[in-house]
């Protein structure tokens, strides 16, 4: 026997050619996966600048759609909140306009009353002025004595009152009494009595009231002589034809017939 023949050997067993070729395919997968991986790496990383540009677009664009939404929500609500105010505005200016139309016609009603309650007054001082000339005019002729005093009642037979008692009083040129007097002074002293301020001179005295014809004179209308707003005269018509007024130094304050001087015109102040 050898002297080799018992000592093992040190070699490794041969593998098979099936197992080395199985075991070459395995590394030949693995190194393929890992060149795959490699190179899907690599790609992997080149497309990100691709994704990186995309992005930004979706996003802006998204960003967009919801800024637009936001403003359309905001006009409707602006626009709901204006038609808001509109229609409150509006209830506001009928409910305001109401008012005022019932304020209006409440005025009216009131100017209409006054009015009505003016004119009233109006007629009854008339019919009590024309029941007073008639009286004072009955007295003139009945042949009452011209000094004798009107009655006292009444605008009109205030002026007449007044009248009278300065008959027999001086005629001054430019005096305003109380005991001389020119015409326009003692007609504007007898008309103040009753309330009422007339001008101081003859001219305007003309034109200060209401124009009479003298076939409609009554009893307190001014009489003058000369033209109107020229009149270089006046007196005061007491009835029956008759007329009380400063006539001139030579006859003072006197009572006079119209038939032996006509006035030019007449006006009603009373």
């Amino acid at each position: 026997m050898s002297h080799t023949a018992h000592i093992p050997s040190h070699r490794k067993p041969r593998r098979s050619a099936s197992k080395m070729a199985l075991r070459a395919g395995v590394a030949g997968g693995v190194l393929s996966t890992l060149a795959v991986a490699a190179a899907a790496g690599t790609a992997n990383a080149a497309e990100p600048v691709t994704e990186t540009i995309e992005m930004p677009t979706l996003t802006t664009d998204l960003s967009t759609q919801i800024a637009q939404s936001a403003d359309a929500t905001q006009q409707a609500a602006d626009s709901y909140e204006l038609r808001a105010e509109q229609d409150a505005a509006a209830v506001k200016a009928a409910k305001q306009a109401k008012e005022d139309q019932a304020q209006a016609e409440k005025k009216a009603e009131a100017k209409a009353k006054a009015e009505a309650a003016a004119k009233k007054k109006a007629e009854e001082e008339r019919a009590s002025r024309a029941a007073e000339r008639t009286t004072l005019s009955a007295t003139a002729g009945s042949g009452a004595s011209a000094d004798v005093a009107a009655p006292a009642s009444g605008s009109v037979g205030t002026v007449i009152s007044f009248l009278k008692a300065q008959l027999g009083d001086a005629y001054v040129m430019g005096a305003s009494g109380p005991n001389a007097w020119d015409c326009s002074s003692l007609v504007q002293a007898a008309f103040k009595q009753a309330g009422v301020d007339l001008p101081r001179v003859s001219q305007d005295q003309s034109v200060s009231g209401t124009p009479v014809a003298l076939s409609n004179v009554q009893v307190g209308d001014i009489l003058y002589w000369g033209g109107a707003g020229s009149a270089y005269h006046v007196g005061v018509y007491i009835g029956n034809g008759q007329y009380l007024d400063a006539a001139n130094p030579s006859k003072g304050v006197v009572v006079q017939d119209l038939s032996g001087y006509p006035a030019s015109g007449a006006v009603r102040v009373l």
